[in-house]
């Protein structure tokens, strides 16, 4: 039996803070109690320090297989739990493109020899997979995939006959990106026109423009709304969109939910003079009122779940042209940094961070045994000091691409220590031990 005990933590939890002792026995968290004597094979003083639920980062790409220049399972897993991420779900679009059972399945069968932290994988849905898709097993499979926008892989879904099989058929969470392709298409083609390939980036989002947003988003909302399908839908981008969600119910009563992305938090349309390339996101950072509103919406439970879009691409992919630079940038390391950060602005509370990156997507997913400080759950944990400035620079970044957009950015909270099912995994600005995680499993 093994044991680590935490003394003298301030647990920040479920809404609360409260000064306590936590012990962890075969991974699993035994006891929440002040004043814990037992013998342990290890014991943590995190006097002064916060105690957090680990991050459970719905939406990465971590690029394995076939991109791995870019990044693999290994280095960026490696990043998510230096960030304090102990669990994340990655997207399909890979090469090739995880559009059966056998290459779902070997996605799951490579992390479990690679990643530190838990994980899942998305099953992706084409136009002429739905067969395939039918076939995912709600259990043990954190959701489908819907590209109802185009982006990095182009894994685009428009046979709105498709789409209408997937949502009324789907045996469990759809998951859709959603951006009105002809809108993006037709606004491209007025800027081609003006520019050429080199369109000033400033104009990126009027070309993947609030209305495309809109437009999508309401299109699944609508086919939900039909089918009674479980929907979720990422990255939300748009004061506008925001109509589409309401909080009249609590997030486990919820049939339709909504994600916002850390960048679209933290940068708008004035970081792109500043930026440029190296914030083009597909959806776009857009205008500093669509920023404020959804951390509005946030604090209101319109919007449910905080995560990265993780997204690297190599420096030498990102300095190119706008019509040739990828969309997409890496987070994983700095998203719950820089939520801490925002809390420490006023902007929104601790409890609500630790609410929106692991409690709700640990109900939004109905992940078993995670996401909260309970007895009986996983140890999945994270100790932060509140008082350790550090600065974003080259030489402590951990993605495989070696950049990251938040360089030069000065963070006040710093992640001290992470625990993947009772296993130390990241100590001291350090990998520890080879321990690896598990995979998610869901109660549905």
């Amino acid at each position: 039996m093994s044991r680590l005990l935490i003394k003298d933590a301030l647990l920040i939890n479920e809404g609360t803070r409260t000064e306590t002792d936590i012990l962890v026995e075969n991974g699993r968290i035994s006891r929440i109690s002040p004043n814990i004597h037992a013998i342990a094979d290890r014991k943590i003083y995190a006097g002064g320090k916060y105690l957090l639920p680990g991050v459970i980062d719905d939406q990465v790409h971590f690029r394995e297989p076939g991109l791995t220049h870019k990044a693999d399972l290994s280095s960026e897993s490696l990043a998510a739990v230096a960030g304090g991420i102990t669990s994340f779900m990655e997207m399909p679009n890979t090469v090739p493109q995880t559009l059966t059972q056998e290459l779902l399945e070997k996605k799951f069968r490579r992390a479990a020899e690679v990643s530190p932290a838990n994980f899942s994988f998305f099953m992706g849905a084409s136009n002429d997979n739905l067969e395939e898709v039918l076939k995912t097993n709600p259990l043990t499979v954190c959701g489908i995939k819907v590209f109802m926008g185009s982006s990095t892989g182009n894994m685009l879904v428009d046979d709105e006959k498709v789409l209408e099989n997937i949502f009324r058929e789907a045996p469990m969470l759809v998951a859709t990106h959603c951006e009105k392709e002809e809108i993006i298409r037709q606004n491209t083609a007025f800027f081609l026109d003006q520019y050429g390939e080199d369109i000033p980036v400033k104009f990126h989002p009027e070309i993947r423009s609030e209305e495309a947003c809109y437009v999508s988003s309401a299109q699944a909302v609508a086919l939900a709304q039909k089918y009674g399908t479980r929907l979720h839908v990422l990255h939300i981008s748009t004061e506008k969109e925001l109509a589409l969600f309401d909080n009249a119910l609590p997030l486990h009563q919820k049939k339709i939910t909504a994600e916002v992305c850390v960048h679209h938090l933290w940068f708008s349309a004035e970081d792109y003079t500043e930026k440029g390339l190296l914030i083009k996101w597909n959806p776009a950072v857009k205008k500093l009122s669509d920023r404020e509103a959804l951390r509005r919406a946030l604090i209101e439970d319109r919007l449910d779940i905080i995560a990265t879009d993780h997204a690297p691409h190599t420096r030498e992919e990102k300095n190119n042209s706008y019509m040739k630079a990828p969309s997409g940038a890496p987070l994983v390391q700095h998203s719950l940094p820089a939520m801490l950060e925002l809390a420490a602005e006023g902007v929104l509370s601790l409890e609500k961070v630790v609410e929106k990156m692991a409690h709700s997507p640990a109900v939004c997913f109905s992940i078993q045994e995670r996401g909260f400080v309970r007895e009986g759950y996983y140890a999945d944990l994270v100790i932060v000091d509140p008082d350790q400035p550090w600065r974003v620079s080259k030489e402590n970044i951990l993605y495989k691409c070696g950049w990251s957009p938040l360089e030069g950015t000065l963070f006040r909270h710093k992640i001290d220590t992470t625990i993947v099912n009772g296993n130390v995994v990241w100590e001291g600005g350090r990998r520890v031990g080879d321990s690896k995680g598990m995979r998610l499993t869901f109660d549905r």
